[in-house]
């Protein structure tokens, strides 16, 4: 057996944000995506927002949310493609202290086993700011399914071994 106890798990608070020049609440399948795999996790969604796909449009609710001590953790779908519209890797990694290059990497290695060459064109990434866990994620379902299930739902599990992010975020103490 080994020395280390393991931790239990922890519900983290978490904002989910879409990055859209056409989605709404109604149709923001995305969204919905990551609030429903980041709940039946047994996380907290604590806020939701749509915005267009402007880079101080974003960089204000991301900047609020990083300095809402209530918010442990922000996923961004959308808005991280080569279009003249894409534009979420230079809004938001200037508000980072460090950078998760792994994340970045990680996710398009695992989106070559399913959709080739084309995750070249993903420029998912991830990054700390204020204690608060960021990950922009592509807009499109899968890749939000990919990203949560592969990735994230491991790292932000407080229990998962050898390692996670947990320790890297401000813990709420209830």
């Amino acid at each position: 057996m080994s020395h280390k106890q393991r931790k239990p798990f922890l519900p983290l608070n978490i904002a989910v944000l879409t990055i859209s020049d056409t989605r709404t609440r109604e149709n923001d399948t995305s969204g919905d995506y990551l609030q429903t795999a980041a709940e039946s996790a047994g996380h907290k969604i604590i806020s939701r927002e749509i915005v267009i796909d402007d880079v101080y449009k974003m960089r204000e609710v991301v900047s609020r949310w990083i300095a809402d001590d209530r918010i442990q953790v922000i996923i961004s779908t959308g808005g991280t493609g080569f279009t003249t519209r894409d534009s979420t890797p230079e809004a938001l990694r200037v508000l980072f202290d460090s950078h998760i290059e792994g994340f970045g990497e990680l996710f398009r290695a695992i989106s070559y086993e399913e959709i080739g060459t084309s995750t070249v064109q993903s420029r998912a990434f991830g990054g700390i700011a204020n204690r608060t866990l960021v990950f922009a994620l592509p807009g499109s379902t899968n890749a939000c399914r990919t990203g949560w299930d592969k990735i994230l739902l491991e790292q932000l599990d407080a229990s998962h071994r050898p390692c996670n992010f947990v320790p890297h975020i401000n813990i709420i103490e209830e």
